[in-house]
């Protein structure tokens, strides 16, 4: 049976978290520059994790929520019934990356500082502006041979690595403290109650033809099945899994 998996932060602090999940992502993948239109998702996407750390103190907010998941799991050492080797091994790993984060620099610095990326940063905002009378510079870097492309690529995004690891870790932690569970949305729709959560995760069936619209915050959330094909509120119950992550 076909799933469609969806995620939703219940916090901002999450919202962001995610997105550059999905900026980190898109890096990756474009990074390798298999065709000639790839080189504007890469830049886009980098452009992109630039303004978010313009806006916030992501370095320090991140390494704030490694060290609560951090205390957090010390505090079950040596308790009953915990699994104490699989325990020692996730604090080792939030050890390493919590001590990787503290000592990078702060986030998008060498990027900002990089000249080249300066001189095509500007122009990538202008509708189109990615053309070769726009981006002379840009438009040089497109013809040097496939393995520099791919150097510098991977130079930019080795100054992301401290926090690719540290978010990966963060949100691996956290989406799993929710065990899926079998729920269904009474002629479309579904409320309940959450303990400080973070993210909620669904996975709706493909043949109901819907998909959430979800609101709420930390402690309590609705969700509104819509109707794919008509944009209105679905009317018909809906069987779906619901994860609730702190």
């Amino acid at each position: 049976m076909t799933t469609h998996y969806f995620e939703h932060p219940l916090n901002e602090k999450t919202r962001i978290y995610l997105r550059v999940e999905s900026l980190l992502n898109q890096l990756n993948i474009a990074a390798d520059f298999n065709d000639d239109m790839q080189h504007l998702v890469f830049y886009r996407s980098l452009f992109d994790l630039l303004e978010i750390f313009e806006q916030i103190q992501l370095k320090s907010e991140l390494a704030k929520d490694i060290e609560k998941q951090r205390l957090t799991y010390r505090s079950w050492l040596n308790i009953d019934g915990v699994d104490q080797e699989m325990l020692l091994g996730i604090l080792n790993d939030v050890d390493a990356v919590h001590s990787k984060l503290m000592s990078a620099e702060r986030f998008g610095q060498s990027l900002k500082e990089d000249r080249f990326l300066s001189a095509i940063r500007q122009r990538f905002n202008l509708p189109g502006g990615s053309c070769c009378f726009d981006l002379p510079a840009l438009h040089h870097w497109l013809h040097l041979p496939c393995d520099n492309k791919k150097a510098d690529a991977a130079r930019w995004m080795s100054s992301l690595l401290p926090l690719a690891e540290a978010l990966k870790l963060w949100l691996k932690l956290t989406r799993e403290t929710g065990q899926f569970r079998s729920r269904v949305a009474r002629t479309g729709f579904y409320q309940s109650d959450a303990e400080e959560a973070n993210i909620l995760r669904l996975e709706i069936p493909m043949h109901f033809g819907v998909y959430p619209m979800i609101s709420g915050h930390k402690n309590r959330f609705a969700i509104k099945f819509i109707d794919f094909s008509s944009g209105q509120a679905s009317s018909n119950d809906v069987e779906f899994n619901l994860a609730v992550c702190s």
